[in-house]
């Protein structure tokens, strides 16, 4: 066993082979409605949080949105110059670091996007921690946009056991609901052309509405709206394939 957490383990250099689906062009589909309508007016910097190897970063960019990005995986940093013209648009703006701890001062940035499940890593004072520093680093007025897994959903859907084989590589996945149904666990287990083997554990923490509603208010940030999906169709419980949260910081002194 390895103390290293789940989320470490998970974000390695063979992340992008193994999800070859979350690329750039699928990037730019996902960030097509966030940008016309919810960066609609928005001039100042943008955070990018928990970005990965940048590809909503670079997809932003390249529609004229003044945009940086933080992530833990130094691994994914490094490969963001492997994506069309990355190092030229992204240059200098990726930078390691933790979503619990931003490196930003307080209010820089207009909006902050948390895009594809990249929150419910860290536990529940970790992940109060995150929504703690992601309103910090907002301006009064600023927004926020989740995006995150929809509960009802998953837990009608869950897949038990999957098996892909492709590129030379053999992808092998179990998944089970713990916690009553607010966790989504997934064993992973990767086997590469060379034979070499890796397996790993993600475990996420799934919020309701109102629960995400909740840690959102206790730092003075209220949600506006929800969609089911990037093109912005209405959010319905029972089948929406996401759970995209567009919340405010209050204008007022931030909540301690």
């Amino acid at each position: 066993m390895t103390d290293t957490p789940w989320y470490v383990e998970a974000f390695r250099s063979d992340y992008r082979d193994v999800y070859s689906h979350r690329n750039l062009p699928a990037a730019r589909e996902e960030t097509a409605w966030v940008a016309a309508e919810l960066l609609a007016g928005v001039e100042g910097p943008v955070l990018d949080d928990c970005c990965g190897f940048g590809r909503h970063s670079l997809a932003l960019r390249e529609r004229g949105v003044d945009v940086f990005g933080i992530d833990l995986s130094l691994d994914l940093l490094r490969s963001s110059s492997d994506l069309e013209r990355g190092a030229e648009l992204l240059g200098g703006r990726l930078a390691c670091a933790d979503m619990r701890s931003l490196p930003f001062h307080d209010g820089a940035f207009d909006a902050v996007l948390n895009l594809f499940t990249s929150f419910g890593y860290l536990g529940a004072d970790g992940d109060r921690a995150a929504v703690q520093e992601m309103a910090r680093v907002l301006r009064p007025g600023g927004w926020l946009v989740m995006d995150l897994m929809n509960p009802s959903r998953i837990r009608e859907g869950l897949q038990p056991s999957s098996r892909e084989a492709r590129d030379g590589i053999v992808l092998e996945s179990e998944r089970a609901l713990t916690d009553g149904g607010r966790r989504v666990t997934k064993t992973v287990r990767l086997t590469l052309a060379s034979g070499e083997m890796r397996t790993w554990h993600e475990d996420v923490r799934m919020y309701e509405p109102e629960e995400l509603d909740g840690l959102l208010e206790a730092v003075g940030v209220r949600t506006i709206r929800r969609a089911g999906a990037f093109d912005g169709r209405p959010f319905e419980s029972a089948s929406a394939e996401r759970q995209i949260v567009v919340a405010r910081r209050d204008p007022g002194p931030l909540t301690r």
